[in-house]
């Protein structure tokens, strides 16, 4: 379902006339900044939840080596 070379000119063309051949490279400027900004807090927003997901993983086997610990103790109590 991509663009063929008639749409993606006729497109240039509406743009070209919508905003002129002065603006379009600062539109393309702006659009640049804007991914570049989005690329950069979706990044962010990784980081930060694989470091969420990491201290939840370590969290997770502190309290599992302590249900260990307890049981132990309990069974050398019982034992």
């Amino acid at each position: 379902m991509g663009l063929s070379i008639t749409e993606i000119m006729v497109i240039l063309i509406v743009v070209l006339l919508l905003f002129g051949s002065k603006r379009i490279p600062e539109l393309a400027k702006a659009l640049g900044r804007a991914s570049h900004e989005f690329k950069k807090a979706k990044d962010g927003i990784m980081n930060e939840t694989q470091e969420m997901m990491d201290a939840a993983e370590k969290n997770a086997e502190a309290e599992d080596k302590l249900k260990e610990k307890k049981e132990a103790d309990r069974n050398v109590k019982q034992g």
